[in-house]
């Protein structure tokens, strides 16, 4: 679809400048004028990532304003409202037109005038949102699966808890990890003060006297030195081994690499794998609440999971599915499904209740998803405060005790 600039303003009188997309002039000017923006000049220009005119204050605002990303909280507090909205009897087109005006997010705003267009032009809900970047194919296909079956309000009711229990976790992720992170930077920070600021001094002072210092000493001092000569070298390696190892883990015998090592781990394999069977059956559990085939419902809930080998038993049970077998019993041969799930699932099948099973396991992996973290924050506290207690010592240890060597010898 071309995209138009614009110049205009609007009833308050304030000048207006940004980008519209539309099928041609006219429909351009129709659909400004329906937003309410008078227009003084529109010509066929660039998508909206281009350069604006920096001297003007509105340009200058969009431009800041479409750096804003679409967050997965936009895209639930939207299906919220629009669930609510279509449960009114509100028609999909009005409803789509003042959930856009309700939008915060500007990028967001413009994705759903985007769907509301095509819509209104008659394509299906889903056709117009799988067309654009923040929905999903998880997203898309129970939209497409509500519109089928008339139940458009119930699908949406269902994406949003879906994607608010996600956020939930994620949040409750994050904040645990936030006090571990401040104090292992405060440790750096401190750890470089004393090397970048107290060692070169203490060394200076330890030269002048002449004499023999003992070989940890020398390590220290020595390290010292060339950290400060060659800080940027070691940061050029740092980050070439953060692309590089981006790099591998892109490529499919990389990631395979990088999922089966991390899940081999004590400590972080065992919450990779809660995390993955929690991602994966609360996916799985909302796709066949909303009517879409188990085979490609698992085909969807693969990717959510994030890991190639929890993928791989999960392609072996699509698989056995389509050859007539069970659900519960490929991913017990598998291996990297706990007991306590397949047999929650082995149930689920036998009495028909499959979706609310899948429900209770994402659940109760996701309260030990963050017992486990909260767990590991209480370790990690007082391990970080030694660990940088004890890099402080013993720098401290490696200047002082030459220096009262040195004193006691004067003596």
């Amino acid at each position: 679809m071309p995209v138009y600039t614009y110049k205009g303003a609007n009833a308050a009188g304030k000048t207006l400048r940004g980008f519209v997309d539309a099928e041609n002039l006219r429909a351009a000017r129709t659909k400004l004028r329906r937003d309410g923006v008078f227009v003084t000049d529109l010509a066929e220009g660039s998508a909206p990532g281009a350069k604006a005119d920096r001297g003007a204050s509105a340009g200058a605002s969009f431009s800041l304003a479409s750096l804003r990303r679409i967050s997965q909280m936009d895209v639930s507090l939207a299906t919220r409202q629009l669930a609510t909205l279509v449960g009114a009897g509100i028609p999909l087109v009005e409803a789509l037109a003042a959930l856009s005006q309700q939008c915060e997010n500007p990028r967001l705003r413009s994705v759903i005038g985007q769907i509301r267009d095509r819509v209104n032009q008659g394509s299906a809900l889903a056709d117009a949102m799988a067309n654009t970047g923040p929905f999903s194919d998880l997203y898309v296909g129970m939209v497409r699966a509500g519109e089928t079956g008339g139940a458009l309000e119930t699908v949406l009711v269902r994406l949003a808890e879906y994607l608010e229990s996600q956020v939930r976790l994620r949040n409750k992720v994050g904040s645990i990890l936030i006090y571990p992170a401040v104090m292992f930077g405060f440790a750096l920070v401190v750890v470089a003060a004393l090397v970048v600021f107290v060692l070169p001094q203490i060394a200076e002072l330890l030269k002048s006297l002449n004499q023999p210092l003992p070989i940890y000493t020398r390590i220290i001092i020595s390290s010292s030195n060339f950290a400060r000569q060659w800080w940027w070298a070691l940061m050029a390696c740092g980050v070439g081994l953060g692309f590089g190892f981006r790099a591998l883990i892109r490529t499919p015998a990389g990631r395979a690499w990088y999922d089966r090592t991390r899940l081999r781990l004590p400590v972080v394999g065992r919450v990779s794998r809660t995390l993955a069977i929690s991602r994966f059956t609360r996916t799985l559990a909302t796709l066949l609440a909303g009517g879409i085939p188990i085979v490609r419902a698992l085909e969807t809930a693969k990717h959510v999971a994030n890991n190639v080998v929890i993928g791989d038993a999960i392609d072996a049970a699509k698989d056995g599915i389509t050859g007539g077998a069970s659900l519960a019993k490929p991913l017990r041969q598998s291996g990297q499904f706990p007991p306590l799930v397949t047999h929650m699932i082995e149930v689920g099948e036998a009495s028909g209740e499959l979706e609310a099973m899948l429900a209770k396991v994402a659940d109760t992996y996701d309260e030990q998803v963050e017992t486990t973290m909260t767990r590991l924050t209480a370790l990690l506290e007082p391990l970080l405060i030694l660990l940088m207690v004890g890099i402080v010592m013993v720098i401290i240890s490696a200047t002082l005790v030459p220096l009262l060597q040195i004193t006691s010898s004067l003596r």
